[in-house]
């Protein structure tokens, strides 16, 4: 049977986070694509961004809409400006972006199958859409947490400096 109606989402609604020093706003969740696919709007203040993590059965594409993140991985380091894409493949490699620079970036992901997006909700503090945050480290209690939260949602989550020799 064919739909027969379309989703919206009105401009900053959707349920939004902070998470890995960002926010993280679901535009369109696992729950509304039969989990086929997630679409989260990423707001990365200067000098923030996740720790290296992999998620093996997870896609994820970043569309750059605004300033620029650092992505690495084992093999790479690429700065992605506006209009950059980077698509991180299944099989986990290990990655992380951050910004590295003194203006927010603004992100798109597109994340296939969804999973990530319950992540970041599960994980994250409920912020308002579109409000850039100061960065703050995360405490040891809030890293344990979000350890056992990336074991939960099939991430793995590397130390801060895993890439420090690698590439």
């Amino acid at each position: 049977m064919r739909p027969t109606s379309i989703s919206t989402l009105d401009p900053q609604a959707g349920p939004t986070v902070s998470q890995a020093g960002g926010t993280y706003r679901v535009v369109v969740s696992g729950e509304q694509t039969n989990q086929n696919y997630a679409v989260i709007d990423m707001l990365v203040p200067p000098h923030s961004g996740p720790v290296p993590h992999a998620h093996p059965t997870i896609q994820e594409t970043f569309y750059v809409m605004e300033g620029e993140i650092v992505v690495r991985s084992e093999t790479q380091t690429y700065i992605a400006q506006k209009g950059a894409v980077v698509t991180i493949p299944l099989g986990g490699a290990i990655h992380n972006f951050t910004n590295e620079s003194t203006a927010p970036a603004h992100i798109l992901c597109v994340v296939a199958p969804a999973g990530l997006d319950s992540f970041f909700l599960a994980a994250g503090q409920p912020v308002v859409a579109g409000q850039p945050l100061a960065t703050l480290p995360p405490t040891p209690e809030q890293q344990q947490r979000i350890g056992e939260l990336a074991k939960q949602y099939g991430q793995e989550v590397f130390p801060l400096d895993y890439f420090a020799n690698k590439v």
